[in-house]
């Protein structure tokens, strides 16, 4: 048996009420909230399981054959919709796997597909969350290979990378490296934007695991972007401020001082959360899969980046608060001033 699923997956706006968004669609729609079926409750923590929604099926042709998609959407409290088209064949060798992940080579032909399911499954939300917005262009993509055995007949690494070619000792040794194993029967391998499971036994959490350290990358890779322009804006803003006169200008730092501090504040609760999205913590095999997920997605160093950004804007702040905090001590000293020479032009007057 061969399960080829491709994922994309797209930041929608601000945070959703899953559940009651989930009452709105009942009525219409199949929905059910993602739960794990192989291990204890405890062992993987959901604070808030996605809401799945089972769209209709698509019919795609490549070089002249047709295949046959179910389509699943997962739409995340934290702002996020996936879709995954998942082709399966019960009877299939995992030579066949290896010729169609050829064929979708990169979601080769997939790409309008994806863009009308999205608009499709918007048009549908948008009356249910708060701030909805759409863009197609940036999402997080991802393909994921099943077969029940393991077989040396494929290469693995030919088979993740998506093409044919003498692939360098380098290259093979990165994505080997990320391999895994539970047992002697299974086999996880993980890349940058694939996977290969190899399991007797559907390995169902372990593809959920993957698809949320997805969901948490698209997160850092947005908000980091968020911060760029907050940061761009908050330069201008500075800028303008600057050639503004005195008084005008500790207004205007105010005004840009609220907002840093809502930036910061709204952002760094945001990212608490993506970052506490999901918790991997009895199950060790679980834990090192998640682990390892995150890391060839490079979840740190968009982490890092965005973490190093919020410290840039509170640095920002404290400066401008500095700055205006020095201003209103001037203009206190000038008041005083101007008090002690009203003092004395009037204890003068009165001796005349």
């Amino acid at each position: 048996m061969i399960t080829l699923r491709f994922y994309r997956i797209y930041d929608i706006g601000r945070e959703i009420d899953l559940d009651w968004l989930e009452k709105a669609l009942a009525q219409n729609y199949f929905t059910a909230r993602t739960s794990f079926v192989r291990v204890k409750p405890k062992s993987i923590m959901l604070e808030d399981p996605p809401l799945m929604i089972q769209m209709n099926p698509i019919r795609v042709e490549r070089d002249g054959r047709p295949f046959e998609f179910t389509v699943v959407a997962r739409v995340y409290d934290i702002g996020v919709i996936s879709f995954c088209f998942i082709y399966q064949n019960p009877e299939a060798e995992i030579a066949e796997l290896e010729e169609i992940a050829f064929l979708f080579a990169g979601q080769e032909g997939l790409s309008d597909f994806y863009v009308q399911y999205l608009k499709t499954l918007g048009e549908i939300i948008r009356p249910h969350i708060r701030g909805f917005a759409i863009n197609p262009d940036f999402f997080e993509d991802y393909s994921i290979y099943v077969t029940d055995h393991r077989d040396d007949s494929i290469d693995p690494v030919a088979l993740l990378i998506g093409e044919k070619t003498n692939i360098s000792p380098q290259i093979r040794e990165d994505i080997l490296k990320n391999s895994l194993s539970y047992t002697t029967d299974d086999l996880a391998i993980l890349s940058w934007d694939s996977a290969l499971l190899c399991n007797p036994e559907s390995p169902t959490d372990i593809i959920d695991l993957i698809e949320f350290a997805n969901v948490q990358v698209l997160e850092l890779r947005y908000y980091d972007r968020e911060l760029t322009r907050e940061m761009e804006k908050m330069y201008d803003d500075i800028e303008h401020a600057d050639r503004m006169s005195q008084f005008r200008r500790g207004r205007q730092y105010h005004a840009i001082m609220a907002k840093l501090m809502e930036t910061s504040a709204e952002i760094s609760e945001i990212i608490e959360k993506v970052d506490n999205l999901i918790k991997v913590t009895e199950d060790v095999y679980y834990a090192r899969v998640y682990a390892t997920a995150l890391k060839v997605l490079r979840s740190g160093q968009w982490s890092e980046s965005v973490s190093r950004k919020i410290t840039v804007i509170q640095e920002n702040y404290s400066m401008l608060s500095d700055e205006v905090r020095i201003q209103h001590s001037n203009f206190l000293e000038w008041v005083v001033i101007i008090l002690i020479a009203l003092e004395l032009v009037f204890m003068i007057l009165a001796i005349h």
